[in-house]
């Protein structure tokens, strides 16, 4: 800073009548490069790029190059790169180098491969330090052929044997699926000397075959390694998880010597991944046992955990252990506390953590509007809306995804559709397939079910299955068969083995008591192989976490927890409480009915929960499912029967009952 403000000094206001005369503070390459260096935002780049026209420096090519990767690595800003390299005379080597790495670290990677073949008309002879961001770029458009045109180009120039090209260029063969090549440059490398192979190089294929579910061969490469280092073993731990083989991770990890931070921050990651939120949670717990201090990714990866399995306490522990061990309050971590306070229902926490960051970007501020809106405080998420906008921060699709959201769970539709435009018309952002699936969901809900047919036939793209799925579930809410039967076809033609075509069809032809048909579409779901995703929930009592699943009798709690639930539906039958039994799809006894719909999970998870001896004073249940009618009344029933706030979570958005009442005022 220093440096600059002897650059732009502060200076005493001139009389208009006196002409100005300019005496150049720096006319040493050095000096200007340590300027570009020390610069922090893009305005300071543009002071210092006008002083360097001003001192006829800009023709020298190492202080440009550097002002182009300065202001590459300010976000948002790669056009002013562009504009500087657009306005060199005769670019060389190192300007170009300078683009096409901007480029491809900020993701216009077909820009990043356009400028490398300007560089090749321009007769300028790349080098190892531009083909390592051109096969970059080449990956991230999984463009094979590509990637052999250029290997051919490396092959030409004598290049294969640079290290960090050979590491790219297996890493590219590997990634775009074309792995024999990749395995044959590992082995050509082998002649090469012990030099060429290096741990990254291991890495990278070992990743690759993990990748495509080829674990014969990655273990093969991994016994085969002289000397394995901890970043190997994360890596084909790594691999295993994404690939959902836990299994085989956790042997491996039994076999891991000497566990860092990086290996551990790998299983915790890779168990939530996989949808094993408590084994992740646990797994965090025991680092810190053994005396091995997290990272800013680990504790992410473990608020995540807590986050996906509603796991409040947890998430409460984890946050006084980043509060007293040191760890600031970067945009990483404060995100993901903001998530979790939000997916578990605590808005006002979220709140609390999100006003005390300094430092917000866009996905801070987007974490803050979806936790709003899944918690259907519409005003809240507006408020934080026109706040980010008032920053100077723009939104983004992701950000109108959230908003609308939070129209939707409000029910406003004349607002959804103010936003769904203004992002259009404002912000020239092109609506995905998500945004539009909001709409239909919002005409539906809202009853206005001939709008939400014609909002989808005069969509631009082909609607999908999520798109035909809401405009379904709204024809059952209110009963109207013949356009969910058209709906219906729509999603048995798109996803024909999709177990939510039959579902939701048969869920509408059971709400008119329609019973044979119901049959008829069972029995074709059964003919057809198609098997329902059973129902299960998540509870924390006393930091631990439980499942249950529909039906389920497992727990060694069981009788307690199924004579629990009678005595509370029973006392809520005297309160006025009868059983939904529309929501049970067989055309089954009244009696029979009851039974089947006290198995839901969230039932179970509640009985479970007021058995306990420590009963949290608000009840916090995460269901994988959208909540049943009948459920949510019974919710009801006994949030004003215990006095106790009960929160459940599902598939679509918070219900906060109190009081024999729900925020979502019974539309959702």
């Amino acid at each position: 800073m220093k440096a600059l403000r002897r650059l732009f000094p502060n200076t005493k206001k001139r009389s208009p009548a006196k002409k100005a005369s300019f005496t150049p503070l720096f006319t040493d390459e050095a000096d200007f490069i340590s300027l570009i260096h020390a610069s922090k935002t893009i305005k300071q780049l543009q002071q210092i790029h006008a002083q360097i026209i001003l001192q006829q420096q800009f023709s020298n090519t190492r202080i440009v190059t550097q002002l182009i990767s300065s202001s590459s690595f300010q976000k948002n800003f790669i056009n002013h790169a562009l504009s500087i390299f657009r306005h060199s005379k005769n670019p060389n080597l190192f300007l170009f180098n300078s683009l096409i790495r901007a480029l491809a670290d900020n993701s216009y990677y077909m820009s990043s491969i356009s400028y490398f073949l300007v560089m090749l008309r321009s007769n300028i002879r790349p080098n190892s330090l531009t083909f390592p961001f051109v096969l970059k770029s080449t990956t991230a458009l999984q463009e094979g052929w590509l990637g052999m045109e250029i290997h051919t180009e490396i092959l030409k120039l004598g290049l294969l044997y640079d290290r960090l090209v050979l590491l790219y260029l297996v890493d590219m063969y590997a990634k775009v699926g074309l792995l024999d090549s990749a395995s044959q440059l590992f082995d050509e490398s082998s002649e090469w000397g012990n030099e060429a192979k290096s741990t990254l190089l291991w890495n990278v294929l070992i990743n690759g075959y993990c990748k495509v579910g080829r674990w014969g061969k990655a273990m093969e490469l991994f016994e085969g390694m002289p000397e394995k280092y901890g970043s190997t073993w994360s890596t084909l731990l790594n691999g295993l998880m994404k690939a959902g083989e836990v299994y085989r991770a956790m042997e491996l990890w039994h076999s891991v010597t000497e566990k860092d931070v990086v290996s551990w921050t790998t299983m915790i990651h890779g168990f939530s991944q996989n949808g094993q939120h408590e084994k992740a949670l646990s797994m965090f717990f025991e680092m810190l046992e053994e005396g091995v201090k997290p990272n800013d990714q680990t504790v992410v990866s473990a608020l995540l955990a807590c986050a996906k399995a509603g796991a409040l306490e947890t998430g409460v522990r984890i946050h006084d252990y980043i509060s007293s061990n040191g760890f600031t309050l970067k945009r990483g971590i404060m995100a993901a506390l903001v998530d979790m306070y939000a997916k578990c229902g605590s808005i006002e926490k979220a709140s609390s953590v999100f006003d005390m960051g300094e430092e917000k970007d866009l996905r801070t501020w987007s974490v803050m509007i979806w936790g709003c809106a899944i918690n259907g405080y519409l005003e809240k998420a507006l408020q934080y809306f026109n706040k980010m906008r008032s920053t100077g921060i723009k939104p983004d699709g992701v950000v109108f995804l959230a908003i609308t959201t939070a129209c939707l769970h409000a029910g406003d539709v004349d607002q959804g559709l103010h936003f769904f435009d203004k992002m259009k018309y404002d912000y020239s952002i092109a609506p995905t397939m998500k945004h539009y699936a909001i709409m239909v969901d919002l005409y539906g809900r809202a009853g206005r079910l001939n709008e939400a047919l014609g909002f989808i036939k005069n969509m631009p793209i082909d609607p999908d299955f999520v798109i035909w799925g809401a405009l379904f579930s709204a024809c059952r809410v209110h009963k109207n068969i013949k356009m969910a039967e058209y709906a219906s076809e729509r999603l048995l033609e798109l996803e024909p083995q999709h177990p939510g075509s039959y579902v939701f069809l048969s869920n509408a032809y059971a709400g008119v008591g329609r019973w044979q048909d119901v049959e008829r579409v069972r029995a074709k779901m059964k003919n057809t192989g198609v098997v329902k995703d059973p129902g299960w929930s998540y509870i924390e009592i006393g930091g631990q976490i439980t499942s249950f699943v529909a039906g389920d009798h497992d727990h060694s709690c069981s009788d307690e927890i199924h004579l629990k639930l009678d005595e509370i539906t029973k006392s809520a039958r005297e309160q006025g409480y009868m059983p939904e039994t529309e929501w049970v799809l067989h055309n089954i006894e009244e009696e029979e009915k009851a039974d089947a719909l006290g198995s839901h999970s969230e039932k179970l998870a509640l009985a479970f929960a007021l058995i306990s001896g420590t009963t949290p004073e608000v009840i916090r249940i995460v269901k994988n499912l959208k909540i049943c009618g009948d459920c949510h009344s019974l919710m009801k029933y006994a949030s004003k029967m215990t006095r106790r706030d009960i929160v459940v979570r599902d598939i679509k958005r918070f219900h906060h009952f109190k009081n024999g009442t729900c925020s979502c005022q019974d539309y959702w």
